[in-house]
């Protein structure tokens, strides 16, 4: 299916979600200005949040590059670390995006009851195929409560073959980005960079594999 058919169905069902919202999912909601951002992200003084934000003069690129599907993708007004965001591989083992230090990564957050998440995940798939390897890798992290079997299962039905299962059955990932004012319900979507930086962030589903979605990573590689 092409991207031209498939964005309008990615919007109705972000639209959906919204109605579904009152009975405990919430997926995507009105972004904030970036002064408000700002204010809610100066809240790391640690020398890795300083050396982050400081890349905030070199973003533009970012901006630039995104467009079509990733419009939403916004660059960071204040890059924070999240080298310290935790969660698990498939087999239970506790890990960090510090772990991918090198990688640029595209982090997404997901669950099996996100409509817009299952329609995003071949596309977070085939830029896995596409792009991933020494120098980017996506990781998509399942916040299901309970064992592997929901989201094995889920990966299993639509067909997933190049992402690894990455959890956190705590919720303590999604509620870090939230607290930090960049998660305002899944799937929700960041560029972290090689230092583990965040360089930028979106809430809502989008055409990962498209030719937009390409653009935005090779230019916040070349960063």
């Amino acid at each position: 299916m092409t991207n031209i058919l498939r964005q309008p169905r990615i919007i109705i069902l972000a639209a959906v979600a919204g109605v579904l919202a009152g009975v405990g999912a919430v997926y995507v909601m009105e972004r904030p200005s970036g002064n408000d951002i700002s204010a809610n992200l100066a809240t790391g003084n640690s020398d890795q949040d300083k050396f982050c934000a400081a890349k905030a003069g070199t973003l533009q690129k970012l901006d630039a590059a995104a467009g079509g599907t990733v419009a939403a993708m916004r660059a960071a007004d204040k890059p924070i670390s999240l080298a310290h965001l935790e969660f698990s591989d498939r087999d239970g083992k506790k890990m960090t995006l510090g772990d991918f230090k090198g990688k640029t990564l595209l982090v997404n957050l997901w669950a099996t009851w996100c409509a817009p998440c299952r329609e995003e995940m071949p596309a977070l798939d085939k830029l896995q195929q596409m792009k991933g390897g020494d120098d980017f890798e996506v990781v998509a992290v399942n916040i299901d409560t309970g064992d592997n079997t929901k989201p094995v299962g889920f990966l299993n039905e639509i067909g997933i073959e190049h992402l690894a299962l990455y959890r956190d059955a705590t919720l303590k990932s999604f509620n870090d980005l939230k607290r930090k004012n960049l998660a305002f319900g899944l799937p929700v979507t960041l560029v972290v960079d090689k230092d583990g930086c965040q360089i930028s962030s979106m809430n809502g589903p989008a055409e990962w594999d498209s030719p937009e979605a390409i653009k935005l990573i090779e230019a916040a590689h070349s960063l």
